[in-house]
């Protein structure tokens, strides 16, 4: 069970971005990162491959993707701004983790991350190239 996430700055920054951009459509991005036990870092976002924006749902093709372990999980925007994963969202859980922005995507604060059960996980904004800590 995942504990913590530690996201890098240029991610989150990037996640927040990539929402802004896309309102009032959805945006959905792929997280590559490392795990050590129930700790995971982030450090890099993938643009999914023929990925779908609309406004309510976004969506991608697993089949696009190649056999990759470090994905730990998606990224999405919810315009609405509910910061809470959908039944939609936990019946298409990929991964290890589901991070979640809500409108206004402004700060660190518009930024959730859930487990597969939909529950919040704990998760800190770090410098990028930190390593997987403890801290």
């Amino acid at each position: 069970m995942v504990s913590i996430v530690q996201l890098e700055k240029s991610v989150a920054d990037s996640i927040l971005s990539s929402a802004m951009d896309a309102y009032p459509r959805e945006a959905i991005l792929l997280l590559r990162g490392k795990s050590d036990g129930n700790r995971i870092l982030i450090s890099e976002i993938v643009i999914p491959p023929l990925s779908t924006h609309g406004v309510g749902f976004s969506s991608f093709s697993q089949i696009m993707l190649p056999m990759d372990l470090s994905l730990m999980g998606v990224s999405h925007s919810h315009p609405s701004g509910i910061l809470q994963p959908s039944i939609h969202d936990l019946n298409h859980f990929y991964g290890r983790i589901m991070v979640i922005t809500a409108h206004p995507f402004q700060t660190y604060d518009d930024i959730g991350v859930f487990n597969k059960s939909g529950d919040r996980v704990l998760h800190e904004i770090v410098p990028d190239h930190a390593p997987l800590s403890d801290e």
